[in-house]
């Protein structure tokens, strides 16, 4: 049950299911790198969009958590990301535009899942000293 995988990059990705489905836990799922591409791909578009804002980021921490359907494929009906921004003097305004265009016109993950999963997202800032 474990594979590894090579995209065009040739970085490796390990992939396996857990004990109970007779893999042996050494990597992640496929469903579960679906969602951690979905966040590094919103992530990525965040911070360069703050970065353009000037805004002092010192942190990005996104929490992205799916609900599968009950049925096989057991497809995900619901995804909720959560982004945390740390840094000193951050505009709520930037984040939240910055957070619209990922999600609304630059994240090819999330352009993807669309029409397939309901995609929530909020945000919480966390101020430097």
């Amino acid at each position: 049950m474990q594979f590894i995988g090579t995209p065009s990059s040739g970085h490796a990705i390990v992939m396996d299911a857990g004990l109970s489905s007779g893999g042996h836990n050494t990597g992640a799922g496929p469903s579960e790198l679906l969602l951690v591409g979905l966040g590094g791909c919103s992530g990525m578009d965040v911070i360069s969009i703050l970065k353009k804002k000037r805004q002092a980021v010192t942190g990005l921490s996104i929490s992205v958590k799916g609900t599968s359907a009950e049925e096989y494929p057991k497809r995900f009906t619901e995804i909720e990301i959560e982004f945390s921004v740390k840094g000193r003097n951050i505009s709520e305004a930037a984040v939240k535009k910055a957070i619209d265009l990922s999600m609304n016109k630059y994240c090819s993950v999330k352009a993807t899942l669309e029409g397939s999963a309901k995609i929530s997202f909020s945000y919480k800032i966390i101020q430097d000293a």
